[in-house]
């Protein structure tokens, strides 16, 4: 039996030679001149993109790939010693928390846009820029909770202005849009969420992600969802006793609309639904595959700051070494640390686990890494290798 590839091959070649008969019998309507040159097909950016990726992630060593999905704190504010410190690391990012920027798009911008040692892959720089309580730099949009209350058209807006100051200030991700929904006025969210109703919200984070498109890279977060979860996951776990189907119907359909609108992040929360997965959502494999099976998302998957689970004072989550691998091997892409970590004893840990342990498959730190390096090679410009708002977006700003 031919394959479906030899049935093609015989089809072609019995088709050319039935037009090449026809046309040596047929006289020519007019004599043509010989064509000098034929039509080149351009070769699609993303294609090449992608070429470069694996090239480069062919090149890549266990460790290389290891630090590549490790996200820290900035480790200085000196932009000379930032940037030789991410280099000599290889980790695939930072973030900078008010400290660090202190309140100023120029000292940001002056920071963030030094630490691309290699143009070609620059390492992601993020901030949580939410608007309302939760800003690194002056913002006067309205809040989440504010846009509630205003059309979805409203939130697109404030988004699009909110992308443009993060990206003005050197950073490429925005930890920003809320996908949490609460209609609990006592929670530590509420300041933070679009509403109480999930239809509602998921009108408003697919406006907020549109509003981010091409100057930011959005995230999502904390799913599956906080407002599910009673309790501030700063200082412990907290647990919803729901199951998938209540999920669903509640709490996914935000994150789902942010993803349909092209959310390139969603950062994962450190919250327990027992009847799901018994661990933390940010290392639970039934979450993940949630994540990706069920609401079609194929990007970066981030923890929260995994020292968040260090500080719910459980003892299964003393080490955020431990905790890290743990986060990696359930399905996350970038591992983030906003406290102090020793980047190369987490390297080593990683490296042990794929390499001794066998804990994470190699195939999965590849996936994870191949992730991380796309998400940087989309925003190297020849340009600004660096800040993704060029052009039309600053002078937006100017």
């Amino acid at each position: 039996m031919r394959t479906r590839a030899a049935q093609l091959t015989v089809t072609v070649v019995v088709a050319a030679a039935a037009l090449l008969a026809c046309t040596q019998s047929a006289a020519p309507v007019s004599a043509q001149p010989p064509r000098a040159w034929a039509p080149v097909e351009q070769p699609d950016p993303a294609d090449a993109d992608t070429a470069y990726v694996a090239a480069r992630l062919a090149e890549m060593s266990v460790r290389e790939l290891a630090a590549s999905v490790i996200m820290t704190r900035v480790p200085s504010t000196d932009p000379a010693t930032a940037r030789e410190a991410i280099a000599a690391s290889g980790i695939g990012g930072v973030i900078l928390m008010g400290g660090d920027t202190k309140g100023s798009v120029q000292t940001s911008a002056a920071l963030a846009g030094a630490l691309a040692a290699d143009p070609g892959l620059p390492p992601l720089t993020a901030v949580d820029q939410e608007g309302g309580i939760v800003a690194r730099l002056p913002d006067g949009g309205p809040s989440a909770a504010a846009l509630a209350g205003m059309p979805p058209a409203a939130a697109e807006a404030a988004f699009a202005e909110r992308a443009r100051l993060v990206a003005a200030g050197g950073f490429t991700v925005n930890f920003g849009v809320v996908a949490d929904v609460t209609a609990d006025a006592r929670s530590f969210l509420a300041p933070r969420v679009f509403g109480g109703d999930p239809s509602s919200v998921a009108e408003r984070v697919a406006a907020a992600v549109a509003g981010e498109r091409d100057v930011v890279l959005s995230t999502l977060k904390h799913f599956p969802g906080h407002g599910a979860a009673p309790g501030d996951s700063h200082a412990l776990i907290p647990t919803a006793g729901m199951g998938l189907d209540e999920w669903r119907a509640g709490h996914a359909p935000p994150f789902e609309a942010g993803i349909a609108a092209g959310a390139e992040l969603v950062m994962m929360g450190h919250l327990r639904f027992p009847a799901v997965d018994p661990a933390p959502a940010t290392l639970a494999p039934e979450w993940y595959r949630v994540l990706r099976e069920e609401l079609g998302f194929d990007g970066v998957a981030v923890t929260d700051d995994l020292w968040m689970l260090t500080a719910s004072g459980e003892p299964a989550y003393e080490d955020p070494y431990a905790d890290g691998v743990a986060a990696l091997a359930a399905g996350a892409d970038l591992l983030l640390y906003v406290g102090p970590i020793d980047t190369a004893a987490l390297v080593d840990r990683i490296d042990r686990a794929v390499i001794v342990d066998g804990t994470i498959p190699l195939m999965r730190l590849e996936e994870a890494a191949r992730r991380v390096l796309e998400l940087r090679r989309s925003v190297a410009t020849s340009d600004a290798p660096y800040v993704r708002c060029t052009g039309a977006c600053l002078d937006a700003l100017s």
